[in-house]
């Protein structure tokens, strides 16, 4: 009798199991049913919300010139992000303790729920004004490259443009596994011929358990598409591939694609055999995407001190699709990233000859006392606001020269500038101005430039190094006149700590005062540019306006998901069954997939 009781048991569990790895969208109807590659079916009432490929939520009124699709026309963008965003090369690190794990898994989980449609558009090149006396650098192709995002079909002619999220909204692993089948199919092991039945349960890895690059499966030409960028546009066949066209843009990024394929492999290889391989991969697909949703909630949005309402469950009346807004200038955070990845391995990692190598491509080696080795990886001086990618010149014999150092013979130096490409974009989405966006998110406009910034005066000092006539075209008023670090000491601007432990930094002239010379009238102000002026709410990385279209977002990603980890029923029966829980931190992660320990919350700095 307890025999039979135990096979009841047990059946009962198989069956649960059955159901909770179902995946297509046809098999909805069934209790556990999970979720599907492109996001659609999650909302039975609108199974089209947070889907793949569906547009763009609006929280405020288009802004276009014409009332339908010019793009809105203001001050010249490069012009403004000389005298705003420049940073003069000057590192300034987080008052509040966030490490460099808050942009670089902020940018890993945007490349989970958002990508617009990159087909070609019209171009609309940024201008770029080498006679411009802020400009500190060249330009070789004469502009900044920017191309219009193509517009949704149907709009744009009699009813205003609107735009396309190529990905689905919710945090579901998309970056891991893809949003279409035949993507996915080729990062599983097995076949590709396009019969996912025949596939393994496992992500393909390299032997040493990385990426596989293009080739991995024969020609190139016949692998899922990758975003090329810097020395990849002369050595494409270097790409790696996984779940999102971006995993190459730097290697933060890729590090933590690789992570998650690991971890995939990993709660596989954890999973009984009688399971199927199917079987196997959903659980495993499932747990995933649970992992990534704890980490953002629990950890990366509470260390840059967000604070969203307390979770009631699923409601089906929230639509978790991304808003135009969000996508285009509140979840641009790229002032966060810093200026080198810097990492400490074992001092025989690397032979002499390697490190050699490193040390000609401009990464400094330091030899630690304690056997170890530090590596300062520059991404380069002023990286995303004047020299993103470098190309490399037709005929050179080895592409890959480029990216380091600055200046390189063998590249042009072409100019990226993604400041001003974040204004570019919003003017393109047609979003409000700054005031009008923040009386779309229910905040009050703001009166004056300093009512933004809260500093003491939007007006140039006088000082004798700035040009009183013209003060806005001396490049003086980007001067930093003070330095401290986290303790509110002075910090020397020629010592090593100025490019290491900067957290609060004053110039000759204050961000109001630039912002008034540049736009005359708080009402003309860019949204993406008054958004990141905003003093930071106490205790966060935002100003208001930002931390209102993140609470926002976030909020309806976690409401609006029928899959949402804290109520996702197959999680515990994956728990209960296999002893597998997706409430892992991200340093347990890592530990568990590469034998390295870190510090247990791994986005703030240990006090």
């Amino acid at each position: 009798m307890r025999d039979l009781r135990r096979y009841g048991v047990l059946a009962f569990i198989v069956t649960i199991i059955t159901l909770a790895v179902t995946t297509t969208a046809g098999d909805a109807t069934t209790l556990f049913a999970g979720r599907s590659l492109d996001g659609s079916g999650n909302n039975p009432i609108h199974p089209q919300w947070g889907g793949a490929n569906t547009l763009y939520l609006r929280v405020a009124p288009t802004n276009y010139a014409d009332g339908i699709s010019t793009m809105p026309t203001g001050p010249s963008i490069r012009y403004v992000s000389n005298r705003i965003f420049n940073d003069v090369g000057q590192n300034i690190f987080s008052k509040d303790g966030v490490t460099q794990w808050g942009w670089v898994w902020g940018q890993f989980v945007d490349h989970d729920f958002g990508l617009r449609d990159e087909r070609p558009a019209e171009n609309a090149p940024i201008a770029f004004d080498a006679a411009d006396p802020l400009e500190a650098f060249t330009n070789d192709f004469g502009a900044i490259g920017f191309a219009r995002t193509p517009a949704a079909p149907g709009t744009g002619v009699s009813t205003p443009r609107q735009q396309v999220n190529t990905l689905t909204s919710y945090i579901d692993a998309s970056n891991v596994y893809g949003v279409d089948a035949k993507r996915l199919e080729w990062l599983r092991v097995g076949p590709v011929d396009g019969n996912m039945s025949n596939n393994g349960a496992r992500l393909l890895l390299t032997a040493d358990g990385f990426l596989p690059r293009v080739g991995a499966r024969g020609d190139p030409s016949t692998a899922p598409a990758m975003d090329l960028m810097g020395p990849l546009v002369g050595t494409p066949n270097r790409a790696v591939v996984a779940g999102d066209v971006r995993a190459n843009e730097n290697i933060a990024l890729t590090s933590l694609h690789t992570l998650f394929a690991r971890e995939h492999n990993r709660i596989v290889g954890l999973l009984p055999t009688w399971l199927s391989a199917e079987e196997r991969f959903q659980i495993a697909r499932r747990i995933v995407g649970a992992e990534i949703q704890h980490i953002t909630y629990t950890q990366f949005l509470p260390a840059l001190g967000l604070q969203l309402e307390p979770y009631r469950g699923y409601n089906p009346t929230v639509n978790s699709g991304l808003s135009n807004e969000f996508a285009v200038v509140g979840y641009r955070a790229h002032s966060m990233v810093h200026g080198e990845f810097d990492t400490t391995v074992r001092a025989t990692r690397y032979t002499d000859a390697e490190l050699a190598a490193f040390a000609a491509r401009g990464i400094v080696i330091t030899h630690n006392a304690d056997t170890t080795v530090t590596l300062e990886i520059p991404l380069a001086a002023d990286a995303l606001r004047s020299v993103l990618f470098q190309v490399p010149k037709p005929g050179i014999p080895d592409p890959t020269v480029c990216g380091v150092p600055l200046v390189n013979p063998d590249c042009f130096t072409g100019v990226s500038d993604l400041g001003a490409i974040d204004i570019a974009r919003a003017r393109d989405h047609g979003i409000p101005t700054y005031n009008d966006l923040r009386r779309a998110y229910g905040l009050a406009p703001k009166t004056s430039f300093v009512d933004i910034t809260g500093e003491a005066t939007q007006h140039f000092p006088v000082d004798p190094l700035i040009n009183a006539q013209d003060p806005i075209n001396d490049p003086n008023i980007l001067d930093f006149v003070e330095l401290r670090d986290a303790d509110g000491n002075l910090v020397d601007p020629d010592s090593e700590q100025a490019q290491e432990e900067v957290v609060t930094a004053i110039r000759r002239t204050t961000v109001a005062a630039r912002l008034k010379a540049v736009y005359g009238s708080v009402d003309r102000l860019d949204a993406f540019v008054g958004m990141v002026s905003e003093r930071h709410v106490n205790g966060s990385v935002f100003g208001e306006l930002q931390r209102a279209i993140w609470k926002k977002q976030f909020e309806a990603l976690r409401d609006g998901d029928r899959f949402f980890y804290q109520i996702d029923p197959a999680l515990s029966v994956f728990n209960a069954v296999f002893g597998i829980s997706p409430r892992h931190t991200l340093a347990e992660i890592i530990k568990l997939n590469t034998g390295v320990t870190l510090q247990p919350n791994v986005f703030k700095f240990a006090g």
